[in-house]
Formats: structure tokens, sequence, C-alpha cells
């Protein structure tokens, strides 16, 4: 693919920042928006801004950041008109099944909203490739596995979920009505170097680190699609690809994950045998709105996208232990 210029909303995040440094290292030009709000330590993602920044130094290629909310159309407006986008690639939202029980009506407003500003500003602007951070919380507690993208999502069992399944939905009135290639991307819990503090392996790890109690919800038995972060990123280069090739217009859904499930307990013993060290685990009731399960098939994704994860949970794991205790190691020096 020729060098193209690529907006990625929520360019400060976890998938955010990695997917900027691939782009920027594969010869594209990246622009980024991000509000960096306080869901957690924006200092977390001043970090990933600076090691996106020293990446399109390194690569000879330009880094333009923006800080503002999606849903701001003037701000979005004026981002369009000062660069000739390619493709919009967004991956910025309100994230999280738990923290959106507590506060619905925000999540609506920046999920449904915000996705629907950026739809209709990049179809205004004439950019006609995006590319739509969905999730497997769309499946619920469906009861066949593993998920196919042909699944009924019809009930959802969380806020953050029905909004995600919203932006879908508005994805596809923007392909019908105006002709945009669309790719909806349903990532399945994604882990690796990054990732955000309230998720399960980060928060495991420390707390396991600090010799502090883990909480799991229910009896440890839910099962997860763990996908590491380079997989996902790959698969949404490939995507880029994809809704970017001449001929024709496209929309699709597409599961990213690894395609393998592994339980609560499991992955916990996996850490606790990286770390040598037990944890001290804290069974609790289950949460509302969690899913027993996540189980991607990624037939359609090897076949059309290319996709093709290789991490497996036990080298992931490993990784992900060794940057967290690099990360300890220069905070030390410092």
């Amino acid at each position: 693919m020729i060098n193209k210029k690529i907006l990625i909303t929520g360019c400060a995040g976890f998938i955010g920042s990695h997917l900027s440094e691939r782009l920027l290292n594969n010869g594209h030009d990246v622009i980024g928006i991000d509000n960096l709000n306080s869901f957690y330590d924006p200092a977390i993602k001043q970090s990933n801004l600076a090691a996106v920044t020293r990446t399109a130094s390194a690569a000879g290629r330009d880094f333009a950041f923006y800080q503002a909310d999606i849903r701001d159309r003037d701000a979005v407006s004026v981002m369009f008109k000062q660069h000739r986008v390619d493709c919009v690639v967004h991956l910025a939202a309100m994230a999280g099944v738990r923290p959106s029980l507590e506060d619905p009506v925000y999540y609506v407003d920046v999920n449904e909203m915000g996705t629907t500003v950026l739809l209709n500003e990049a179809n205004k602007a004439g950019v006609k490739n995006f590319i739509f951070g969905s999730s497997s919380s769309v499946y619920g507690n469906n009861k066949k596995v593993p998920f196919s993208e042909d699944d009924p999502v019809d009930h959802p069992i969380s806020p953050y979920a029905a909004t995600k399944k919203a932006g879908e939905l508005v994805c596809h009135v923007f392909h019908s009505l105006y002709s945009m290639n669309i790719a909806c991307l349903r990532f399945f819990t994604v882990y690796g170097p990054r990732q955000r503090p309230d998720l399960a392996i980060n928060k495991f790890t420390h707390l396991i680190l600090k010799g502090k109690p883990v909480p799991v919800y229910g009896d440890g038995t839910k099962k997860r699609d763990f996908t590491y972060i380079d997989d996902i990123v790959a698969g949404v280069d490939n995507s880029i690809s994809w809704v970017c090739a001449d001929g024709g217009q496209r929309y699709g859904v597409f599961n990213l994950g690894e395609s393998q499930t592994t339980d609560v307990n499991t992955l916990i013993a996996l850490i606790e045998k990286t770390l040598y060290k037990k944890a001290v685990i804290n069974y609790l009731p289950d949460a509302a709105g969690d899913v027993d399960t996540t189980f991607a098939a990624i037939a359609k994704a090897k076949n059309i996208l290319g996709y093709n994860p290789r991490t497996k949970i036990e080298e992931g794991i490993k990784k992900y232990v060794a940057w967290v205790l690099s990360q300890s190691q220069n905070s030390a020096k410092k």
C-alpha cells in the first residue's frame, strides 16, 4: 500500500498508540486526535504520545496531534480541512462494560454521537474509507461458540455493548447512503504493553507483584478470547488495505481475536508462573454486564483481510510480564 495519511481517533490510548507506531514505521503519515480524558491517568496517555512522536521522528514520517473531543463538530471539521485524510481509524470511545453501568447516558453520548460526528465530517470532507473499532461485547451471552459475524447481535447486556452495536449500525447507514468503504472490527479482549490499568491482565499482574488480593468476579470459570496487541494492530493494518483498495464499495464486519479461550483461573495461574509469585485471590459475586464467554470465529477475517494471529496466551503473558518488569526497573532507576 502506497503512503497514506491516516486519521486515528484515540491515538494516545492502548491500541491507538501501538497502531500509530506501526503505521508510521510502515511509511504512512498519521493524524491523531485524543481528548486525554481522566478515565485513567492522563500521564499514561502522555507517555504513549511521546512514544508515537519518537517513532515518527525515527521513521521520518509526519505525526500531527489534536487534543479534542470527537463530539466537537467544529474541531473535527477543522482537522479534516487541514489534512487530506485517506482513511479514518476510529478507536476513540468510552470503554469498559462495568463503568458503562454507572453512567450509560455519557457512554451513549460519547460513543454514538462521537461516531456519527466523525462519519458525517469524514463524508463532508470526501473521505471514503473508514474503520470502526467495535467490540466482542456486542455478542452478549451468545450460546453458540465460537462467535461468528453472522450471529444475531440483538441482545447486548451492557450499555457499552449497546453503543458498539449502534456504532456498527450508523456505519452501515453511511456506507449505504454515501458509498463509504467501511470495516467494523470486533476486538476480543486485547492485552499487551500499555494495556489500560482497569483491564484484567494489567490489574492482576500489578496486584500479584504487590502481594495484594486479586478480585475475581464469580468462580473464575468465565472464559475470554485474549488477543495480543501485535496481532490486533496487524489486523487493523490489513483492514486499512482492504477498505482503501481500488474498485467497488465495501462494507464488512470482522472478528479480530486469537480464536482460543482461557478461563480466569487459568489466566491467573499463567501470570503466577511467569512472575514466580502466588496470587491471593478474592472471589466476589458475579458482576452485572459480564458475559460468560468470548470466543472469536476468525475464518472471515483470515479469508478477506489476511488476518493471521500468532501469539498464544502463554507467549503473550510472558511478553507482557517482561514489559511490566522492565517498566518497574526503569522507574526505580529514575
